[in-house]
């Protein structure tokens, strides 16, 4: 007797933004692979209900082909040991879910899962690169800072065509790789090495980089005060996680403290994205209260508004933000805003551009689906997918300088 394919009935669990980072799965523009991630608790989200029972609404699908070849390859494989029903099963529901032709949109197996919950629960180990697609091909979002990436000269936009890692047995290019098969490649623990080849715009041969993996832990915000002029705050938001706004909450206290403030740097430069929620709950930082944040489209005549629920502690204080290429998602959302309700303008370079929202959800047996959902739009409609954000104020940090040209640009402009 055939076994039944299993009827999977998926709840609602609450929007994030997923990206990506290397060394282990991110989601925000991708997902995070040996970077310090977001601290999604997924056992707070309904599990989904999986029966044997055909649905009534797929008892008309013909899967005598799924079953012939199901039968075939058992009968005639020559390893046994190779033929694991659950493995199969996980395999064609992969391929399922793969067949809608958006890298964001993913079935994890429970191994794969996993790895996505240990990076997501903020400690972990890699090299500490942010991965997403710029159009079908695998790139890199952001180096995190002081990690392994950043230090072998990595940068934001660089297109990874090649991995290999020679304790596991890789050396594959990335054609037609999907996250969890990148994530799951160049994840691995401290001390081991993996070799990335690069394709950097401007480059004329492709860039090999050897990275020895770490330890990561990266915190969602770092604020500091210029050190020439101490009225003006600098906020670096390194990310959208759980941790963020009790970090964000303590960073606005000290510099409320500041009765002679200025204005302030908010800093999204190689921020990959993460909740929401968070993009929306910064905004209110800065914003009046009820301002459009972002506009949710899932494709219907009914398009959902996220606006500020509170009124900020730096709505009255002239603002500057600085993005760049690893500027994602979350990062785009919060700019957008920004400079749709407020005119806040934006320094640097042109941001990741992805414009769409994922949804996580847990299943049984620990495996997990991430679902793509909806587009998002700034408040005055931007869709931001693959064509970015592009800055008010140009310009570039040069290599070649111990200056931040950028920083010292969003300065100028304050004072």
């Amino acid at each position: 007797m055939n076994p039944q394919l299993p009827k999977i009935s998926f709840p609602s669990v609450r929007k994030i933004l997923i990206f990506v980072f290397a060394g282990a799965l991110l989601f925000s523009s991708g997902y995070v692979f040996g970077v310090n991630g977001f601290n999604v608790n997924f056992n707070k989200f309904p599990k989904a209900i999986i029966s044997k029972e055909v649905p009534p609404n797929h008892q008309d699908v013909n899967f005598s082909l799924f079953w012939k070849v199901w039968d075939d390859l058992e009968a005639s494989y020559y390893d046994k040991t190779k033929i694991v029903p659950s493995q199969l099963v996980y395999g064609a529901i992969s391929g399922m879910v793969a067949a809608v032709g958006d890298p964001y949109t993913v079935f994890l197996p429970p191994t794969e899962n996993k790895v996505v919950q240990e990076d997501l629960n903020g400690s972990f180990e890699g090299v500490g690169i942010q991965i997403g697609y710029k159009g079908t091909q695998l790139a890199v979002i952001a180096p995190l800072p002081d990690s392994p990436a950043e230090e072998a000269g990595v940068k934001a936009g660089d297109f990874i065509i090649r991995i290999k890692d020679d304790a596991k047995k890789i050396d594959t290019g990335t054609v037609g790789m999907n996250l969890p098969e990148a994530v799951k490649a160049i994840r691995g623990s401290r001390g081991t090495k993996v070799e990335l080849t690069l394709l950097r715009d401007g480059a004329t041969e492709p860039i090999v980089v050897e990275m020895t993996r770490a330890r990561l832990d990266v915190p969602s915000v770092i604020a500091t005060f210029d050190e020439k002029d101490k009225n003006i705050a600098h906020i670096k938001l390194l990310k959208f996680g759980a941790e963020t706004d009790a970090e964000w909450a303590k960073a606005v206290k000290t510099i409320s403290q500041n009765k002679d403030l200025k204005g302030v740097i908010l800093d999204l430069r190689n921020n990959p994205g993460g909740y929401l929620q968070g993009a929306v709950d910064i905004a209110s930082e800065f914003l009046n209260k009820n301002s459009l944040v972002v506009v949710e489209d899932r494709g219907t005549e009914v398009k959902k508004e996220f606006r500020t629920n509170r009124q900020g502690s730096f709505t009255g204080i002239p603002v500057v933000v600085l993005i760049n290429g690893g500027s994602a998602s979350a990062s785009e959302i919060l700019a957008g805003a920004l400079r749709d309700e407020r005119g806040v303008k934006l320094v640097g370079e042109k941001s990741f551009g992805k414009g769409t929202i994922q949804e996580p959800q847990e299943l049984e047996g620990g495996s997990g689906l991430h679902i793509t959902i909806a587009r998002w739009l700034t408040p005055k409609g931007t869709w931001v997918n693959e064509k970015s954000l592009e800055p008010d104020v140009k310009i570039e940090d040069d290599p070649k300088t111990s200056q931040d040209e950028q920083l010292l640009e969003a300065i100028k402009l304050l004072q």
